[in-house]
């Protein structure tokens, strides 16, 4: 079994929750693939809380999360609850790494200003794209000269990393196999940075695995495009690409994967209920 580990043949995997509702069956089941595979490699774990939607997140969440976590089997050697040296272990409190990410990518030229709205782009696109449902940018600010008196300026405006078209990003998933998407193609160019000063889910993963030194990424097959997008911040903030594995999706009975509106499979709901986890998970 290939996991994936830094030159000192180290392993470090993370399990990153979003406070944004409760756990539920899916979550686990990803989280303890996780730490199996952390365990497998005699590597550390990681509890990172991505927290930056400030409008969605709630503290009580956090607590609750932890909580949850720790009743379906979970245990790490760093987090929020227990420290590190890679700490804060909440994203709402590492605006300085972000930002020197940004910088990077500003300073390089990966990324251009972009004035274009959420509406504005779904106005320029006649469909998404027909194998990802993406909608693709459609170039309108890329070539634009927007120049700013100050950083504080410039971070009240939404930025984008400039694609390479028609490039194949290829990886080799630790689950799925071979995997390949098209840059200007499956996605275009995406945001890095937003207008309310926030980072994109995008920067902010990879700046933290980053400096967390996450030497392998465990999580659920719906982000495998965001993989291929990260790959290429990877390459442009000249930093080693980690091992991906991804995993399959729990569904609910109608074929839908599972979100936090569905109670009866959240793990608070499970516990309080006195069901075996186990049993659900294998099964699931």
């Amino acid at each position: 079994m290939k996991f994936g580990v830094n030159k000192s043949g180290e392993y470090r995997g993370r399990i990153a929750p979003t406070p944004t509702g409760l756990m539920h069956l899916g979550h686990a089941k990803t989280f303890l693939k996780a730490q199996t595979r952390a365990r497998d490699a005699s590597g550390t774990l990681i509890l990172r809380v991505e927290d930056l939607d400030k409008e969605r997140c709630k503290k009580e969440f956090t607590g609750s999360l932890i909580e949850d976590l720790r009743w379906a089997g979970l245990d790490w050697e760093e987090g929020p609850d227990i420290g590190g040296d890679c700490g804060p272990y909440r994203q709402s409190e590492r605006d300085g790494v972000f930002r020197k990410a940004w910088n990077a990518l500003i300073a390089n030229g990966s990324v251009f200003p972009c004035k274009c709205s959420r509406k504005d782009v779904q106005e320029s696109v006649t469909a998404p794209h027909e194998s990802t449902g993406e909608l693709i940018y459609p170039g309108t600010c890329r070539e634009r000269a927007i120049g700013f008196e100050s950083e504080e300026s410039a971070g009240a405006m939404n930025w984008r990393f400039r694609v390479p078209d028609g490039e194949a990003i290829e990886f080799i998933d630790g689950n799925l196999g071979a995997q390949c998407f098209v840059a200007g193609r499956d996605f275009g160019d995406f945001l890095v940075w937003r207008k309310d000063g926030m980072p994109s889910y995008e920067l902010a993963v990879v700046a933290d695995d980053v400096a967390m030194g996450i030497t392998e990424v465990v999580r659920g097959e719906d982000l495998l495009l965001s993989t291929a997008r990260q790959i290429l911040l990877y390459r442009s903030l000249g930093y080693e690409i980690p091992g991906y594995f991804h995993c399959p999706l729990v569904l609910d009975e109608s074929g839908k994967r599972l979100a936090k509106r569905h109670k009866s499979l959240g793990l608070r709901e499970l516990r309080e209920r006195g069901a075996d986890l186990g049993a659900l998970l294998s099964v699931s």
